[in-house]
């Protein structure tokens, strides 16, 4: 890999939630793409007798929806907010629970994500 391509993989790393979902909008609208991808499917589970050890160690989770409730367009609102989607694509994530809306997030922010959709009347686990 070029010094160039390192060097924004770094500066990429340093943004925050915030920064980054500017990032991808911007990057979108220079070049009228989007940055929507399929969500991939939860990873299985780990085998019996090790799950207890791995959630103790596990500091990265997945959000999954589980059930947008009764209050979908506030759930849409949310998940739009929090991952930077389109309309169409955050409503096509939330028609689609159970789906991971966050992957591979500390447990602070993965927290703080289930907060804000469950205010909003989803149904989450954090896996």
């Amino acid at each position: 890999m070029s010094e160039k391509v390192t060097q924004l993989i770094e500066d990429v790393k340093s943004l925050t939630v915030l920064e980054l979902s500017e990032l991808v909008e911007a990057l979108e609208e220079e070049f009228g793409v989007s940055a929507a991808a399929p969500v991939a499917a939860v990873a299985a589970a780990p085998a019996a007798g090790g799950e207890a050890a791995a959630a103790e160690e596990k500091s990265d989770f997945d959000v999954v929806l589980t059930s947008a409730g009764s209050s979908k367009i506030n759930v849409i609102k949310v998940v739009r907010e929090i991952t930077g989607l389109g309309l169409k694509e955050a409503k096509e994530l939330v028609d689609g629970a159970p789906k991971a809306v966050k992957e591979g997030v500390e447990s602070d922010e993965a927290n703080q994500i289930k907060e804000k959709l469950e205010e909003a009347g989803a149904s989450v686990e954090l896996k």
